[in-house]
């Protein structure tokens, strides 16, 4: 059964637990100043950060007004991303997440042209870089367990559940609420529906979202449906390419095994 989470950007209250929690579970470092010996918050999604609370100020009168939401993939229904994937390194899993696989990936970092949320992050400061980003804790997906963010939230900000209870939880608490919710589910129609789904108390541009995201899901507009005007020469040297950093991929794991 495919997976959702349902994110309720009115209780955040910033403490960034979820961060924490994927840093952990994924075996991330955090940012070190060792100028003055602390650890700082990213600033940006990036290949070592999967995960992020952004932070928006809007002056109430003279009360300032917080609101923080929480940025990672959104696992579209039919991603854009694995379908640009020339070598299928991304793919959707029946159970929600959109996963990657640094050992079939060439590097020609079409996922992160394709992606209409800017999701996607190449590690440009390695020379054996690789494709990062926000797997839905897949492993524990397909263990019906809750993602670590998830787990991690002492607000309840996140509803893990089957994607059609978080659909309707979400019409729920807007219907309940009318007064304190838009009437709008983001990621219920953006890019033909996505597995990460926000309600909010203010209209999501203003929240930092990409409210100019079509309904209609976007591999339509990848390179698949022009593959066949491609000339020889191009495809002869992906192939080309394609071997070279298979067989560096293959060295590395081979390395990695000692």
């Amino acid at each position: 059964m495919s997976k959702g989470v349902l994110v309720d950007t009115t209780r955040c209250i910033g403490c960034r637990s979820c961060q924490i929690a994927c840093k952990a579970w994924h075996d991330l470092e955090a940012r070190y100043k060792p100028s003055n010996g602390t650890y700082t918050s990213p600033e940006k999604l990036s290949a070592d950060c999967y995960t992020l609370i952004e932070f928006f100020d809007k002056k109430t009168g003279d009360q300032p007004s917080w609101k923080f939401v929480k940025e990672q993939c959104l696992h579209c229904q039919d991603p854009a991303c694995a379908s640009a994937c020339p070598v299928g390194a991304l793919k959707k899993t029946p159970e929600g997440p959109v996963i990657y696989d640094q050992w079939l990936c060439i590097g020609c970092r079409y996922c992160m042209l394709a992606c209409p949320f800017q999701i996607p992050k190449y590690e440009w400061d390695t020379t054996n870089p690789w494709v990062q980003k926000c797997n839905f804790c897949a492993s524990r997906v397909a263990s019906d367990m809750a993602p670590a963010c998830v787990k991690a939230c002492p607000m309840d900000v996140m509803y893990f559940d089957d994607y059609d209870k978080i659909a309707q939880e979400a019409e729920r608490r807007i219907n309940n609420f009318p007064g304190k919710y838009v009437n709008h589910i983001y990621g219920f129609r953006e890019a033909g529906g996505t597995s990460w789904m926000y309600i909010a108390d203010r209209p999501f541009r203003k929240l930092g979202f990409n409210t100019d995201v079509s309904d209609k899901p976007y591999p339509a507009l990848t390179w698949k449906p022009s593959l066949s005007k491609i000339l020889w020469e191009e495809a002869g040297l992906l192939a080309v390419l394609g071997g070279i950093l298979y067989l560096r991929n293959r060295r590395n794991h081979e390395e990695g095994k000692k």
